[in-house]
């Protein structure tokens, strides 16, 4: 094989249709767009969601609740996850870095603690937000929390 003995597959190629090249092209006159209309002319676009005169659907299906656009979303622990997580990885700092690293948040993951379960070990908490509940259960515990914005 060399290069200049390289050509397509049988096939893969096609000629393109050369519209309105004169009549004996057999594609000539109004170049298959078919007589009059916004359609046949060359700067005609249809609008996004057009079903032709039929009721669009975004009209047809009713509107329903709302998304708040300032809504933060959290990764979510409980006190009890937060005990079976440190004995797994041996962790002594429940902070971003540290979930980062062991693959149990994203880069970009907000981290929320709660109450739920019992917390025995002693840990240092470095997250973006905690209930009352869970502060009050960590420093009984013996542990430090720092909120981190």
């Amino acid at each position: 094989m060399k290069l200049h003995n390289l050509k397509p597959a049988e096939g893969s190629t096609h000629k393109e249709k050369r519209l309105g090249r004169g009549e004996a092209s057999g594609k000539g006159g109004t170049s298959t767009r078919g007589n009059k209309g916004a359609q046949s002319h060359a700067s005609f676009k249809r609008k996004i969601a057009h079903e032709g005169g039929q009721m669009p659907i975004q009209r047809r299906v009713p509107k329903r609740g709302f998304k708040n656009p300032d809504r933060v979303e959290y990764r979510v622990f409980n006190l009890g996850q937060i005990e079976q997580l440190a004995e797994k990885y041996s962790l002594t700092e429940f902070s971003l870095e540290s979930l980062y690293i062991n693959g149990l948040t994203n880069r970009t993951d907000k981290v929320k603690i709660l109450a739920n379960g019992e917390l025995k070990s002693k840990l240092t908490f470095k997250v973006n937000a905690l209930s009352e509940k869970a502060k009050s259960a960590i420093e009984a515990a013996g542990g430090t929390v720092e909120i981190v914005k």
